[in-house]
């Protein structure tokens, strides 16, 4: 028997092709409920796209602990043998939804993992790095990257403004120009969880660590002009090919590894270990094996499961904690906070952002589209005395315990002769690239940069590639074509003093 249509409120449809119109006129009737109801549901059919971030797609699969950590971490997911449910969700910096993929632009790696303690959220990049170190200059990075007001096109004389008026993005742009990106696709790219997150094991002690998933496909870029006729062709081509690996059961996986550095060595070592625009060497804190993540069921619906997806950086587990690092303490309030204005105040209520293993017994309540309720007898405030939810003291114990340790964080931040803006980034052109990946790299700048046609800019932008490494600087400088259609000068911002 044919499945008959119905309103949104059960009833049968008499027609789906007809609206109902009243005398020879045709004039439309206003209760043809029906047709108000399919033509009002169509307007709202869209939530805002994410600010940044909103160009993606995503996949679910489960995340495999091999390996023995729990001398680090007492986290359920990360204890021998666990496996766990996850949902990936990969996306481009600054386009917006309909941008091509392959824009050259930091990629996004999201996972959210159903832990039986609840959902874990890491929210990185495929780099290790970013631009900026302090959430307070975020707003304004994007804003650079996005759209000129009047215009609205993207525009290189503002992105470069941007950059080199903020030395501390040396490094991450020098990951952008270079090979990663522009990945060959998501499948082809590690992912970072970029920032410092603390460890606690069973016996609480903390250990400060970084995420990095490489991936078993193996590392992969895409050419410029490739890239460039993909923008035109096949503007989605990373979701078809992550959409039809997985539909032909060529199911991607990437394995977890972990640098691991005792709590006390963050006062003295020789970068800030919790400045995001530094990574830490490999031979001070070489990489432990965690596990591996595959991804092997594509969504069955790309609005409900990819785009109201929700990841946020506030979402920890017992034995996984935040760090001093002023970025990540930002996106701590402003992830969650965007998903309350972008889904709805009760977004973590549906099916791709609830705990598949535990229930949730908050005090949250009322709210647009709340659907979920505790019984009539059940309070709704803590603490209580009528068998309400108790929050547990012994469930995380002293996850944190760094936002007291004022030694601690001024150490850190102190600066060493060494950890300076463009120290990494030189050392990543020198000693990480090899000779056909720098002269890639340098071809990237330069096509990049010809495009900026304020004269001041471009002297800046000069003397930051001089600074990340000489040989760069002049090979950028040489390369460089004049500039034939000069826009008009700038003025100056005023030197500041750096704070904190």
């Amino acid at each position: 028997m044919t499945q008959r249509t119905t309103t949104n409120s059960g009833a049968p449809v008499a027609s789906d092709q007809h609206s109902q119109s009243v005398g020879a006129d045709g004039a439309i009737a206003l209760t043809d409920h029906y047709l108000v109801e399919k033509l009002a549901q169509f307007n709202r059919e869209r939530v805002p796209e994410r600010v940044v971030h909103a160009k993606g797609g995503g996949a679910f699969g489960t995340f495999t602990t091999t390996n023995d950590v729990s001398q680090y971490t007492r986290a359920a997911l990360f204890q021998p043998g666990v496996e766990t449910e996850m949902l990936a969700r990969f996306s481009s910096v600054a386009g917006e939804q309909g941008s091509p993929d392959t824009w050259r632009d930091p990629r996004g790696f999201a996972l959210k993992f159903y832990t039986t303690e609840g959902n874990y959220d890491l929210v990185g990049n495929n780099t290790p790095v970013f631009f900026i170190k302090d959430g307070i200059k975020f707003p304004d990075f994007i804003r650079s990257q996005k759209r000129l007001p009047g215009s609205n096109l993207r525009d290189h004389d503002m992105q470069w403004d941007f950059w080199t008026l903020q030395p501390e993005s040396a490094h991450q742009v020098t990951w952008l120009m270079g090979d990663r990106g522009l990945p060959a696709s998501w499948r082809h790219m590690d992912g970072f969880g970029s920032h410092t997150y603390q460890w606690i094991n069973a016996a609480g002690e903390r250990f400060w660590v970084k995420y990095h998933f490489e991936t078993d496909q193996g590392n992969d870029f895409m050419a410029q002009d490739v890239a460039d006729q993909l923008a035109g062709s096949d503007g989605d081509y990373y979701i078809r090919d992550l959409y039809e690996a997985i539909d032909g059961n060529d199911f991607p996986s990437w394995t977890l590894y972990v640098q691991v550095m005792p709590y006390d060595e963050a006062a003295e070592y020789r970068f800030n270990p919790f400045d995001l625009t530094k990574v830490w060497p490999k031979g001070d804190y070489p990489l432990i094996e965690v596990g591996r993540m595959e991804l092997n069921r594509n969504p069955e619906n790309y609005f409900a499961e990819i785009e109201q997806a929700a990841f946020a950086p506030s979402n920890f587990v017992p034995g996984i904690a935040a760090s001093p690092d002023k970025m990540l303490q930002a996106r701590i309030f402003s992830y969650a906070d965007a998903h309350r204005y972008r889904v709805g105040t009760n977004h973590a209520e549906l099916p791709v952002n609830r705990p598949h293993a535990t229930e949730a017994a908050s005090y949250s309540k009322n709210g647009a589209m709340r659907h979920t309720f505790h019984a009539p007898e059940t309070p709704v405030y803590a603490p209580n005395s009528f068998g309400g939810p108790h929050a547990d003291p012994e469930a995380h114990g002293d996850d944190r315990g760094w936002e007291s340790d004022g030694a601690l964080i001024r150490s850190a931040a102190t600066l060493h002769p060494e950890d300076d803006d463009f120290g990494q980034a030189g050392t990543l052109v020198r000693e990480v690239l090899d000779d056909a990946a720098r002269e890639r790299l340098v071809g990237n700048i330069v096509g990049h940069v010809s495009k900026v046609r304020i004269p001041e800019i471009r002297e800046r932008v000069l003397a930051y590639w001089a600074n990340v490494d000489a040989w760069l600087g002049e090979q950028v400088a040489a390369r460089l074509p004049e500039i034939t259609d000069p826009k008009s000068t700038l003025v100056e911002p005023p030197a500041t003093a750096p704070v904190g």
